[in-house]
């Protein structure tokens, strides 16, 4: 039940993607059969975001608007499935050595 905590750290590389595996996590949530109320008394979940902000500097390779936002996609789409958010998105930034990593 909601006892138990799922922490999901998510990478978000060039192009707004996902690692591979991380790629795996949200396609399986963003399942449009799930049922809205699919997390619903199953865990609780803590969301954070690795991303690197100098990927967003070369726009020619690059169209992230946010380095973070396989995180945030992933945050919001356990919320939409009826999950219980244990602890707000936590994002950090490659560039700035991961310093919100810490106090997360």
């Amino acid at each position: 039940g909601e006892d138990v905590l799922c922490c999901f750290i998510m990478q978000t590389i060039e192009n707004q993607a996902p690692t591979e595996d991380g790629g795996t996590c949200i396609r399986f949530f963003k399942r449009k059969t799930h049922p809205s109320d699919l997390l619903h008394g199953k865990f609780s979940f803590a969301v954070f975001g690795l991303g690197d902000s100098n990927l967003l500097l070369d726009r020619q390779t690059t169209t992230a608007k946010d380095c973070n936002q396989c995180a945030e996609e992933l945050n919001d789409r356990l919320g939409l499935l009826g999950g219980n958010c244990y602890h707000e998105l936590g994002m950090a930034d490659e560039r700035a050595d991961l310093q919100e990593v810490e106090p997360w």
